[in-house]
C-alpha cells in the first residue's frame, strides 16, 4: 500500500509529531498520511500558505497491504463518518487531556466543510444524529495516523515530490 505525507519537508524517517497549543488533529499526535496523493498534495499546499513558503513537499512511502488488518498492531479503523467517529474526532480536537493507546488509526479527513459541520455540532446547534448525516453526505478522504513507534516502523521511505 502507497501511502503520503504532505507537508513543508520530505520526510524520510516519520516520528511522532505532538499536535500544537494553537492546531488540534483529529486522530491525536502522531505522523498523519493519506492513501490519496491530492489529498496530501493539498496538505503541503496548506502548509505552505500557513507558513508562507514557496514550496513544500510529499513523501512517499510503502507499507504492507495489510497494515489496516495488522494484528501486532493495536486499530482502530473508521470506515466512514460514524456517531463513533465523530465522538472520536471531537474529543482529540476539544479534550487537552484525551489521550488514547491505538497504535494506528485510520479514517475520514474532517476537511473544512466538516470542520463547519462539527463547530455547528460542538455549539449545539445539531445533533448527533444530524451531524453525521451531514458527514455522510461528504465525499470525505481517508488519513491513517502511526500513533506509536512500532507502527512506523512499518513504513519504508520511497521518495518525495516536490510541491510548489
Amino acid at each position: 500500500m502507497k501511502l503520503y505525507h504532505g507537508g513543508l519537508l520530505k520526510i524520510e524517517q516519520p516520528q511522532i509529531i505532538e499536535p500544537s497549543v494553537l492546531r488540534t488533529c483529529d486522530f491525536g499526535s502522531g505522523f498523519y498520511t493519506t492513501t490519496d496523493l491530492e489529498q496530501a498534495k493539498r496538505w503541503a499546499k496548506i502548509r505552505q500558505t500557513r507558513d508562507r513558503v514557496s514550496s513544500g513537499h510529499v513523501s512517499i512511502y510503502e507499507a504492507p497491504d495489510d497494515l489496516l488488518e495488522a494484528t501486532d498492531l493495536k486499530r482502530l479503523i473508521f470506515a466512514s463518518a460514524s456517531t463513533e467517529w465523530l465522538s472520536f474526532v471531537m474529543s482529540n480536537r476539544t479534550n487537552r487531556e484525551f489521550n488514547h493507546d491505538y497504535d494506528l488509526v485510520a479514517g475520514p479527513v474532517a476537511n473544512d466543510r466538516v470542520y463547519a459541520t462539527l463547530t455547528l455540532f460542538e455549539t449545539d446547534q445539531l445533533s448527533i444524529a444530524e451531524t453525521v448525516h451531514r458527514l455522510k453526505t461528504y465525499t470525505l478522504v481517508n488519513q491513517v495516523l502511526f500513533h506509536a513507534e512500532k507502527a512506523i516502523r512499518k513504513l519504508r521511505y520511497l521518495a518525495s515530490e516536490r510541491i510548489q
